[in-house]
C-alpha cells in the first residue's frame, strides 16, 4: 500500500485557513433567463481548511468532486458541491469561487442590430461546520476525538453571485462648467449579492445599466452612436450617483439579503480612476 503522506501528523501545531487549487478551467452550466441554460467555461478556485495535526490535504479529491458533478455545475447544485467537498476532504469548511463569461443578446437602440455582449459573472460560496455545546466556552477547548464523539453540529453557508457590468458615464461637473461638450468615459459596476431566492444576472445587469449615463453595446451604427452620445449628455452621472442608484434598487428587493455595489470609471482626462462603493 502506498503511504498517505498528506494524512500524516504535523507537529508544528499551526492550522491552515485555506488550502486547495486555483485557476482551474472547467465547463459549467449557467441558468439563462431566456434560454434556460447557457454553457460556458469558468475559472475555479476551491479550498478547505486544514487542521494543525494534518500535514496536507488531498488535492485530487477536489477534481473528483467536480467530475462527479460534470454537466450539473450550476447555482442550483452549488450548495451540494460545497457540502461534498467539505465531506470528502474531511474538513470543517469549504469554499468555491467560479468566475466565467456570460453572454446576452443586445439590440442597438436605433438600428436594432443584434449582437452578443459579454459580462463577467461569478458564484462564490462557503460552507462550514457550526458547533454548539454549552459546556465548552470556545471552539479551541474541543479535542478532535471529542468532536467526532457526538458534539451537536450544524452547517452554515453563504452563497453569493456577482456580475461586472460595463457602462458609460458623463461627468456632471464637466457638463456644468464647460461652454460646450463634457468629458465621458467607460466604467465598470461590480455587484455582489447574497439572496434568499434566485436573482437573474439579466435583471441585475438591467438595473445597473438603468443607472448609467448610457449602456455599452458591442455593435453600434452611426445612428446608435448619436443616440447614445446625446442620451449620456442628458443623463450625467458621478460614480457616487451610480452606486447610490443601484443600491437604492437592490435595497427594495425583498429577495436580496446583502449587497455590495462598486463603480469604477476609467477616467478620460485624469491620470487616475474614480471609485465609489456601497454595502448594505
Amino acid at each position: 500500500m502506498l503511504t498517505d503522506v498528506q494524512n500524516s501528523k504535523d507537529k508544528r501545531g499551526i492550522a491552515v485557513n485555506k488550502v486547495g487549487i486555483k485557476n482551474l478551467s472547467y465547463p459549467i452550466a449557467v441558468l439563462d433567463k431566456k434560454k434556460s441554460l447557457q454553457h460556458t467555461i469558468a475559472h475555479i478556485n476551491m479550498y478547505v481548511d486544514l487542521p494543525h495535526y494534518f500535514k496536507g490535504t488531498h488535492m485530487s479529491r477536489f477534481l473528483e468532486v467536480l467530475n462527479e458533478y460534470r454537466g450539473e455545475i450550476s447555482i442550483v447544485k452549488f450548495p451540494d458541491i460545497l457540502r461534498k467537498i467539505k465531506h470528502v476532504l474531511n474538513a470543517n469548511s469549504a469554499s468555491v469561487e467560479m468566475e466565467f463569461p456570460y453572454f446576452i443578446e443586445k439590440t442597438a437602440p436605433v438600428s436594432r442590430k443584434k449582437s452578443l455582449m459579454e459580462y463577467v459573472c461569478y458564484y462564490n460560496g462557503t460552507i462550514k461546520n457550526k458547533v454548539r455545546n454549552d459546556k465548552f466556552k470556545k471552539v479551541s477547548d474541543l479535542k478532535s476525538d471529542t468532536f467526532s464523539a457526538g458534539i451537536e453540529e450544524s452547517e452554515e453557508s453563504v452563497i453569493k453571485i456577482g456580475v461586472k457590468v460595463p457602462i458609460n458615464t458623463l461627468c456632471p461637473c464637466s457638463k456644468e462648467i464647460s461652454k460646450y461638450g463634457a468629458h465621458n468615459q467607460r466604467g465598470v459596476v461590480s455587484v455582489s449579492i447574497e439572496f434568499s431566492k434566485l436573482i437573474w444576472f439579466e435583471d441585475i445587469i438591467e438595473d445597473v445599466e438603468s443607472c448609467a449615463s448610457s449602456p455599452v453595446y458591442p455593435l453600434l451604427k452611426r445612428s446608435d452612436e448619436r443616440f447614445l452620445t446625446e442620451h449620456a449628455y442628458e443623463n450625467p452621472r458621478f460614480v457616487e450617483d451610480v452606486v447610490r442608484c443601484v443600491a437604492g434598487i437592490l435595497k427594495e428587493n425583498k429577495d436580496i439579503k446583502w449587497y455590495k455595489v462598486e463603480a469604477e470609471n476609467f477616467e478620460s482626462i485624469h491620470n487616475h480612476n474614480a471609485y465609489a462603493m456601497i454595502e448594505g
